[in-house]
């Protein structure tokens, strides 16, 4: 071996020693251990009212809840609301409603033709203050709904500051592009004039009827940095809650407390409607844990005011599945809403221009709520955005027709099974991880859990086992 070959040996025997003994190069800022831009950061930076933390959302359509139809007659259903375990009371738009190019007899809520004023249909400003008084009496809360992307087209703003609207390629007013809401016209949110006139109409409501925030109809039509200020100055007031009619991650950034779990909606319709696999709601809540906000509350429902438009209702999209998508949305991550009349076991769509009353003689699934909502309260695995629990899924032997998971935080623990299927199930569930002695929420009965736990389950049934 000549001189070359040796030294070329040598080092080769060097460097493979060096590896063996784990001697890898250090990244420079390792060494100096300077990790500051490595350091995760939390994705929301909202600061949530601290009475939202473990609430509860209902939403009120005053026009249908009774027969005057005002903020007066709805006063007399709060203490029952109250009861039912609700924190958050969202009434949908209380303001003057166009009357040019209205559609139907009463017209639509979402055409507003003054944010300063009061839909006399409801009552007064002197009416309204008073509600809001007397549920911030009982310990709940109020938020109003804004519809800050379109107006009527005889809104005063027409007239006065036509600048402040989007136009056809003619010049002329129009509905937002691609809908067909021909009652409203819409807004351009690149006038900073407009910007300030909006901000300055929420701030007035909060500042002078001490309301709690706002519901945000079409929130994801509306610039985000719009929003990001609004919060902010309404913040300056008293801590608001805001909930976005969206689906997106950064709304929640600075601006809005909660958005819509449309998608939840859709793939449990998918499963109970439309007769699908159970497989796009285990994709959802694989997706909910791994992609979305942790801090960020997503608002679970089974109704809400917007079927109205697609002439479906709760019976209609769930069927036999309704109370089982009720306990799905009452467990999984995110805040239950309740639509007025749901509890009812409202079973058609409400008229939306008309006068529509609802039938408040039976109640169904009051007490199905009051059982969900009294845990969400007490137990803290099912509290909101970071405060609650991660979906743990625990596995089963038939994951086509039973969803099974865990939710835990500090001492307390809930367990959803959930038969999300027409055909009864024998299903072994894969719970070494949660052994432990629980009591189920429905019938008060002990259950043990040793870590391979058979249940049967009747088509569409559920057992949530609380620790």
């Amino acid at each position: 071996m000549n001189t070359l070959q040796k030294t070329t040996a040598i080092l080769l025997l060097t460097s493979l020693l060096g590896c063996q003994s784990g001697d890898k190069k250090t990244p420079d800022s390792a060494k100096s251990g300077d990790l500051s831009k490595y350091q995760p950061h939390e994705y929301v930076e909202v600061k949530h009212p601290d009475w939202s933390k473990n609430a509860t959302i209902y939403e009120a359509n005053i026009r249908q809840f009774t027969p005057e139809g005002t903020f007066k007659a709805f006063e007399a259903h709060l203490p029952r609301i109250k009861a039912m375990g609700i924190d958050i009371v969202w009434l949908m738009p209380i303001h003057p409603i166009g009357v040019e190019k209205r559609k139907g007899t009463l017209g639509s809520y979402y055409s507003v033709k003054d944010y300063y004023g009061i839909n006399p249909e409801f009552g007064t400003k002197e009416d309204f203050k008073h509600l809001v008084d007397k549920i911030h009496s009982m310990g709940m809360y109020i938020i109003v709904d804004w519809v800050g992307n379109h107006s009527s087209w005889d809104n005063p703003l027409a007239k006065e500051h036509p600048d402040w609207y989007s136009k056809t390629p003619e010049g002329n007013f129009q509905p937002t592009p691609w809908y067909d809401w021909d009652d409203v016209i819409d807004f351009d949110y690149e006038n900073p004039e407009l910007r300030q006139y909006m901000t300055d109409a929420l701030v007035y409501w909060v500042k002078d009827f001490n309301i709690d925030g706002y519901r945000c109809d079409t929130a994801g039509f509306i610039p985000t940095d719009f929003w990001d200020n609004a919060r902010a100055e309404m913040d300056a007031v008293k801590p608001v809650f805001m909930l976005g009619e969206w689906e997106s991650r950064d709304l929640h950034v600075h601006a809005f407390d909660m958005t819509y779990s449309w998608t939840l909606w859709d793939k449990m319709a998918a499963v109970t409607r439309d007769h699908k696999p159970l497989g796009g709601l285990i994709e959802y809540m694989a997706h909910d844990v791994s992609t979305f906000p942790r801090d960020g509350y997503r608002m679970t429902f089974t109704d809400n005011h917007d079927m109205n438009s697609w002439n479906k209702n709760q019976v209609e999209n769930f069927g036999a599945g309704l109370e089982a998508s009720m306990v799905l949305c009452g467990t999984v991550n995110g805040m239950p809403l309740v639509y007025g009349g749901q509890e009812a076991g409202l079973d058609r769509s409400l008229k939306f221009f008309d006068k529509d009353l609802i039938d408040w003689s039976k109640m169904p699934y009051e007490a199905l709520f009051k059982k969900l909502f009294d845990l969400k309260h007490k137990n803290h695995a099912l509290w909101n955005g970071k405060e609650g629990g991660v979906m743990i899924r625990i596995f089963n032997d038939k994951p086509e027709q039973v969803i099974s998971f865990s939710r835990s935080m500090k001492d307390d623990q809930v367990i959803s099974v959930i038969n999300y299927s027409a055909a009864s199930a024998v299903v072994k569930l894969d719970s070494k991880y949660q052994k432990g002695k629980y009591k189920e929420l429905f019938t008060g009965k002990e259950i043990e859990l040793k870590g391979d736990d058979t249940f049967t389950l009747e088509p569409w049934k559920y057992l949530v086992l609380v620790k």
